[in-house]
């Protein structure tokens, strides 16, 4: 996989969650149908704001060498949140009946924990 196509995607990906969690709050979580109390917002919005970090290190860091070695700190970082996201996201997706937003959200997740597994495991590309 292409790490500077990743790095674009994932850094799209978080920083789309995190607007929408960041502006959104009570709105995203009537979408996963949670019913939000007083303080959820608040954290919920905070989540949002760790996306958008997360998204700015993803797009600041796409035009370097990553994979193998390199950037090995940054790729270990997002494999660790999509494989952690995806397996928390496939459990509430078994309890959340109908709820086709989790299952996409769900897939997200999938496609970037391998696409960076295969990064954190595999030879970077160095442009010649």
């Amino acid at each position: 996989m292409n790490p500077k196509i990743l790095m674009f995607a994932s850094a799209c990906f978080m920083a789309a969650a995190g607007l929408d969690l960041l502006f959104a709050p009570a709105e995203t979580l009537s979408a996963f149908g949670v019913r939000a109390d007083v303080s959820l917002p608040v954290a919920v919005q905070v989540m949002g704001a760790l996306y958008l970090g997360f998204a700015m290190l993803n797009w600041i860091s796409r035009g370097s060498t990553i994979g193998g070695i390199y950037n090995r700190p940054l790729v270990l970082a997002n494999l660790t949140h999509f494989v952690v996201g995806a397996l928390a996201l496939l459990k509430a997706a078994n309890k959340i009946p109908g709820s086709a937003v989790t299952w996409i959200v769900v897939a997200a997740y999938a496609v970037f924990a391998i696409g960076f597994g295969t990064l954190l495991f595999g030879s970077p590309r160095i442009a010649t």
